[in-house]
């Protein structure tokens, strides 16, 4: 197996997602039957956390206690990453102390020299640049609702942001026909574009959010001003006016589309009550299936 790391999707292989998200599925069953396990006994996880967060702290530590081991909390205050301490010194320092890291901060770079430097698998739990661990358990929820992971047609929604990101990176393993449509101004990065298709990624980038929905297989959505971003905040609610998912333009993808979002979700803004309370959103699994999904990562990287 080539996987060390998970600093993004644009770094697996086919075989390492589908690793994963195998052992996400295995590690789901497994607790529903026999709950907690110990595949992790005795092993720590260290998590550095520069942004607040819900799902991604408390899933990787209930992961990590589900699985036997111990999860360490670690704000930027104990720490002055590139300020008190230089982030090479710091991965050294962490790979003498704990079995993983987890980073979840602003700027992917410092993902990149964390695993670098460290000796013990570094995770990307959200950058400004990518959310891998997001998009692998969106990939899990969808294969869990019937869908097959190839031949399959997904509509983002919204600011090409980190999720949009990770999605393109996700379209250059699987056969998936991603059509992103954003505001002008709002497109996804360029450079994550041109990797993914010089890989064989099929993107689609729009203006016209009726034409990215249409016969999709999922409908995917993220909020319009993410963390970092509230100062735009005015100003993007005026540019992403008709990006909406609502009922009508839920009404252009298949019957019986998913309706995905990775949350927080602004109901009123980009998504209407009545869809993402609705029958075809599966938003709340999403939601849980990053506990499963990062304790496959955790499992796969900590003990092969």
């Amino acid at each position: 197996m080539s996987m060390k790391h998970l600093v993004s999707i644009a770094d697996l292989t086919r075989e390492d997602s589908d690793r994963v998200i195998a052992r996400a599925e295995d590690l789901k069953a497994a607790f529903r039957r026999e709950g907690a396990s110990h595949q992790l006994k005795g092993k720590s996880l260290a998590m550095i956390f520069h942004k607040p967060s819900l799902r991604t702290r408390v899933s990787f530590e209930v992961g990590m206690t589900q699985l036997g081991g111990a999860a360490l909390y670690i704000t930027d205050r104990e720490i002055g990453m590139d300020t008190r301490e230089a982030v090479e010194d710091i991965a050294r320092v962490l790979s003498g102390y704990a079995d993983g890291v987890v980073i979840r901060t602003f700027h992917q770079v410092f993902v990149e020299r964390l695993a670098e430097f460290a000796s013990i698998p570094v995770i990307n739990a959200l950058t400004d640049l990518s959310h891998p661990c997001q998009i692998l358990a969106d990939l899990l929820t969808i294969k869990e609702n019937g869908r097959s992971l190839d031949d399959l047609a997904i509509a983002y929604i919204g600011d090409g942001n980190n999720c949009a990101n990770s999605f393109i990176n996700a379209a250059a393993l699987y056969k998936i026909d991603l059509r992103i449509a954003h505001p002008a101004g709002f497109p996804p990065d360029t450079a994550t574009m041109e990797r993914a298709t010089g890989a064989g990624a099929t993107v689609t980038l729009t203006n016209d959010p009726v034409a990215a929905v249409t016969g999709t297989d999922v409908v995917y959505t993220d909020v319009w001003t993410s963390m970092g971003q509230e100062d735009e905040r005015e100003d993007r609610l005026k540019r992403f006016e008709g990006f909406q998912v609502n009922p009508t333009l839920m009404s252009h993808a298949k019957g019986d589309a998913l309706f995905m979002h990775c949350l927080p979700a602004h109901r009123g803004e980009e998504v209407d009550a009545a869809v993402i309370d609705g029958p075809n959103s599966v938003v709340f699994q999403e939601a849980e299936n990053r506990l499963h999904l990062q304790k496959g990562l955790l499992d796969v990287l900590m003990r092969g």
